[in-house]
């Protein structure tokens, strides 16, 4: 009789949450302190949500009373108040782990996510961990979670004897939304029980339904605001102290400001005047040994934070603004660099980015980068010129992104480079599309870019994709194909890899939606990929596998898959010569993960790959081990190994140019080589509170590529033995970073910070096998740059200023 009642239960619940529910909020004009207690007289006026139901594992299912959440919500002029009452049987069994800003750890959770034009397209989340800490996002359904986000906002969670009390506030600048005097709004709550791994939401979010964003409920009862102007403030000061050996200790004082300014209730300016970018995060250098350019991740808060719009079209990659000169200079016989700059200076930037209640979105960057030399001395002669490596440059993005019928969008691209002087211009501009059905079930993605480059001669370009997809239910696929013309060069401000191709792909996949006997989750997928030279019909690649990812009843994760390229391919890019070619063999790759429960104090992380190809001892051996132990709520250190063994590697080594014969074909040097790679890093954190963490970030990196002999390369592709090749071709690479930071969020919006950073490269042409012997040879004090450097951010409201005087 009690499963009968209870399965009942389950289908009511399941039925009535299939409609969106909806909060009404009541206007307050009395002060609201946010200190966890909810003890004000206005939070006993107003609705409660509740009746929350599972969102994973087990979607659908009503969650337990004992484990019940109640949430309040009501507003004045200036911001949004949530009181969340979160009741728990085993209060003392609440994971609460410290962490810094936008890091859950392993800790119980509380969000609320709001769209404020209720459109089904966008939602900003703000998250309350029960160690008190804050994370916050914009989600939507094509770009998933883009936590580099951050707004100013209050909160505070405490833990009670009955389970634990979340109190926020969110002001209006934190959000976007309609001028209308009558406001209905997009609303869900989110909750995790974190020992449970179990996730609830207010409103259902039906995992067989392809989109989250599409399923909130609804807040109403807002009405007759008047938010006060959105102005902000943030100066800050930093201080650099610079170490290394052979040069004189320095010190280096910057001050700046970043401006943030509400030009209607949809749309914000964001500038900053004299930026610093000292303390992001180090890059993660490699050996590159291919034919293209390394991707680094973007660090610097501001070209991170909002900018959804600006990814439409994968047409900006913001690196290229104050990144590496777009010239090099050729040194005649006896001249070497003096000055030799790797970065550009970026002088300003600035960007407006909005919606309005129509779904229009409209995104403008622009960024002025300065002008750039090299210094360069004949060592015979003394004398030194000075060469411009990059002129005074100017960067722009425009984005109008127009949603519709809550499921689709269509929108327009363009991008633009503009160099000073007789330098090289780019265009490049898109139309994308998302189009989906009324029941987000099927949908048809895709893009048609252009660019134009002005060098010498105008270079013209294009790129076509589409993508046919069902999204919904436990069977799922999609259908898609690319087409890229030679002259296709997005490059100045974005980054494409590669050009003159068309490809097919496509996958089918399945899983389940809730949980069996044996599995929380259980995903199985099928793809296959086959990609043409354009101009000469060969097969440049193709890919077919078969994958699972499981997550046990114990939380615990395991994947593996077996992928095959059954036919050999013409690679036209490791040559680095047009219209040349090597030939790729088949090969075959299997690969096994596993990562252990979190919430234990003690879990790891293991990837292995092995990749065979269909050629005498040629190999790719590729393992990770990552083990974490949690010693506290305050305290984690995290360490992570790889090492990568690749055996009989042919890869490009050089090039011998016929001098003054253009009949005679360019020679192109090709290496049988062992490429080895081991890399170690170790971070950690000690929380003090949940505003105050100490941080710790080590990276040491070494990998070589030891030539056994040399070959060159047949018009046919097929490689040769070229013994008269004598040049050591060797690579041997190693560098180290660490960091030691301390982070202190004194008030809303403003930080401390203290960063110490030493770091060293090197590269060589001699290897040497001795691990142990290359890791001390680069970190002694010969070759490592130190950096001490503190920095202070203030957040500055216009409105709190102008009240106060």
């Amino acid at each position: 009789m009690k499963s009968i009642v209870y399965y009942f239960l389950l289908l009511l619940t399941t039925v009535s949450y299939g409609q969106k529910k909806i909060l009404k909020t009541n206007a307050i004009t009395a002060n609201i302190i946010i200190d966890g207690k909810t003890d004000e007289q206005a939070w006993q006026e107003t609705d409660v949500a509740k009746d929350f139901v599972m969102f994973e594992p087990d979607n659908g299912k009503p969650i337990p009373y004992e484990k019940r959440t109640e949430i309040k919500i009501i507003y004045d002029n200036d911001a949004l108040y949530i009181a969340a009452i979160m009741y728990d049987n085993e209060p003392t069994k609440i994971l609460k782990e410290i962490t810094q800003r936008d890091s859950f750890g392993t800790s119980d959770l509380f969000g609320v996510f709001i769209n404020g034009f209720n459109d089904g397209q966008q939602d900003f989340q703000f998250f309350v961990p029960a160690s008190d800490s804050q994370a916050d996002c914009i989600t939507t359904d094509a770009n998933g979670e883009d936590y580099s986000w951050d707004a100013v906002w209050d909160s505070k969670a405490l833990i009670t004897d009955f389970g634990w009390v979340v109190e926020m506030k969110i002001p209006y600048a934190a959000l976007r939304f309609s001028a209308d005097n009558k406001q209905t709004w997009g609303l869900n709550f989110f909750r995790e029980i974190k020992r449970d791994r179990e996730k609830y939401t207010w409103n259902l979010i039906d995992t067989k339904i392809g989109s989250f964003t599409q399923q909130a409920g609804i807040l109403q009862g807002i009405e007759n605001i008047k938010p006060p102007t959105r102005l902000f403030l943030m100066p800050y000061t930093s201080f650099y102290l610079n170490a290394a050996e052979g040069q004189k200790t320095y010190g280096t004082l910057k001050g700046g400001l970043d401006i943030k300014y509400g030009i209607n209730d949809a749309f914000t300016l964001d500038a900053i005047l004299v930026p610093d970018f000292g303390q992001t995060k180090f890059d993660d250098q490699i050996l590159n040994l291919g034919p293209f350019e390394q991707q680094f991740n973007e660090n610097r808060s501001f070209f991170t934070e909002g900018t959804d719009l600006f990814s439409k079209g994968n047409l900006f990659y913001s690196r290229r603004i104050g990144g590496s000169p777009s010239t090099t200079i050729e040194l005649a016989e006896n001249e070497e660099f003096i000055e030799n700059p790797s970065a550009v200076n970026l002088i300003n930037a600035l960007k407006i980015s909005g919606r309005t209640k129509g779904g229009l979105g409209i995104g403008i960057l622009n960024a002025i980068t300065e002008k750039t030399h090299a210094v360069i001395t004949n060592t015979v002669t003394n004398v030194t010129r000075r060469e411009v490596v990059e002129p005074l440059t100017n960067y722009n993005v425009l984005v109008l992104d127009q949603r519709f019928r809550k499921t689709s969008s269509i929108a327009f691209i363009n991008t633009n480079v503009t160099r000073d002087g007789a330098f090289r211009d780019a265009n490049v501009s898109a139309l994308t599309w998302d189009l989906n059905t009324k029941t987000n079930t099927f949908g048809i993605t895709g893009s048609m870019k252009y660019s134009l480059i002005n060098e010498l001669e105008d270079k013209k370009g294009s790129y076509a994709d589409i993508n046919f997809a069902k999204t919904s239910g436990k069977y799922r696929f999609n259908l898609g194909a690319d087409l890229v013309t030679k002259d296709f060069d997005s490059n100045d401000l974005g980054i494409n890899f590669y050009t003159n191709f068309y490809s097919f792909f496509s996958n089918v996949n399945y899983r389940i939606l809730n949980p069996t006997k044996s599995f929380n989750k259980l995903r199985l997928n099928w793809n296959g990929y086959l990609e043409y030279n354009k101009e000469t019909g060969a097969l440049q690649d193709n890919n077919f596998n078969v994958n699972t990812s499981i997550t046990t009843k114990k939380n615990n994760l395991f994947g593996f898959g077996i992928g095959v390229n059954p036919l050999e391919v013409f690679d036209y890019y490791e040559p680095r010569v047009a219209d040349r070619f090597v030939v790729i063999p088949r090969k075959i790759e299997n690969w096994i993960d596993f990562s252990t429960n979190y919430n234990k104090k003690f879990a790891v992380d293991i990837n292995t790959r092995v990749t065979f190809l269909d050629e005498p001892g040629r190999a790719i051996y590729d393992v990770a081990v990552g083990p974490r132990y949690r010693f506290s709520d305050k305290f984690l250190l995290v360490y992570n190994f790889n090492f990568i063994k690749n055996t009989n590697d042919k890869g490009y080594a050089d090039r011998i140019d016929a001098d003054f014969n253009t009949t005679t074909p360019k020679t192109i040097i090709f290496a049988n080589r062992n490429v080895i790679t081991y890399s170690n890093s170790i971070s950690g954190k000690y929380a003090l509170n949940s505003r105050m963490t100490f941080n710790l970030l080590v990276r040491q990196y070494w990998s070589y590529a030891e030539n056994k002999h040399y070959l060159s390369l047949s018009n046919d592709g097929t490689l040769t033995d070229f013994a008269t090749y004598l040049t050591n071709k060797n690579s041997n690479f190693n560098s180290w970073n660490a960091d030691l930071s301390y982070a202190w969020w004194f008030a809303p919006g403003s930080q401390l910070s203290l960063l110490y950073r030493n770091s060293g490269a090197g590269f060589e042409r001699e290897i040497n096998k001795h691990l142990g012997e290359n890791v001390s040879a680069l970190i002694n004090n010969s070759k490592l740059n130190h950096v001490f450097s503190i920095s202070i951010k203030y957040f500055i409201d216009y409105n709190v200023v102008k009240n106060k005087f």
